[in-house]
């Protein structure tokens, strides 16, 4: 498996526009944030930029490694959103604000859109966080399936803070991984979760030594490449709707994705 970094000789980016580079290389793919200067801090095109990265990986992907470059993960929002100007090309969010209720809506739906699909049943998502992951960072960070932190990693739901609410998908794998009352704190308080903390509570699978992060994704990734394709999937699936089912209903759930795994392994599937 090739470095987050590819160098010359090294896999070609498949996309690298608006601080968004995506390599592929095989089964995994690595999404790079890519304006340390900033923090990796997000804009309307760089949401748009991670949506198309979802868009153009082949379907030989298993795993998909998020990482940012610098030292931080991502900031947050970029503060230029909320002057009167906003992005070049782009409505401010004061002008959506401004606007009808169903434009204001569908704006905010196509934002979200670069946070939904790391949780694709086909793939396996693994964000590798340093530094600050604040708000729009943090959820980008709980869009993946699996979190590692480095152990400067530094989590915040600032958005309270500012008179707004997390928009960007982070609140329900929030709940999920924390529970309401520790969700509900660590958002209206918008304090920040240092990475001891985050992995006592559920928020990182992995903590790690800074320099140790990207090789701890790449083992990671390499472990999670060792199963079966199918068997992952069909698991995923399984664990993804656990929370909606009964005890009841997870077992019959269990049995019909047993059935299927085991019609494919005699040769027998459709």
């Amino acid at each position: 498996m090739a470095s987050p970094d590819s160098g010359p000789g090294g896999p070609a980016p498949v996309l690298d526009k608006d601080g968004v580079r995506l390599i592929v290389d095989d089964a995994v793919a690595t999404v790079t944030l890519t304006n340390p200067a900033k923090r990796n801090a997000q804009s309307p095109a760089l949401w748009r930029a991670l949506a198309e990265a979802g868009r153009a990986l082949p379907g030989s992907v298993r795993v998909v490694v998020l990482r940012g470059e610098g030292k931080s993960f991502s900031a947050g929002l970029d503060r230029q959103a909320f002057t009167p100007e906003g992005f070049d090309g782009e409505p401010s969010f004061i002008d959506l604000a401004r606007g009808d209720d169903d434009v204001l809506d569908a704006t905010i739906a196509e934002y979200q859109e670069a946070f939904t699909w790391w949780r694709r049943s086909d793939l396996v998502s693994i964000a590798a966080v340093q530094g600050h992951a604040i708000g729009a960072g943090f959820q980008l960070a709980l869009a993946c399936d699996l979190r590692i932190a480095a152990d400067d990693a530094q989590f915040a739901m600032r958005e309270t803070s500012l008179g707004l609410v997390p928009d960007l998908t982070g609140t329900h794998p929030l709940v999920s991984l924390v529970g309401y009352a520790r969700a509900l704190e660590i958002c209206a308080t918008g304090r920040f979760v240092g990475a001891d903390e985050a992995d006592r509570v559920g928020l990182a699978n992995l903590v790690v030594p800074g320099d140790q992060l990207d090789a701890t994704a790449r083992d990671l990734a390499a472990a999670l490449l060792a199963a079966p394709r199918d068997a992952v999937i069909e698991t995923k699936a399984l664990l993804q709707g656990a929370t909606g089912r009964t005890y009841d209903e997870q077992r019959t759930a269990e049995r019909a994705a047993q059935a299927r795994r085991l019609r494919d392994l005699a040769g027998l599937g459709d």
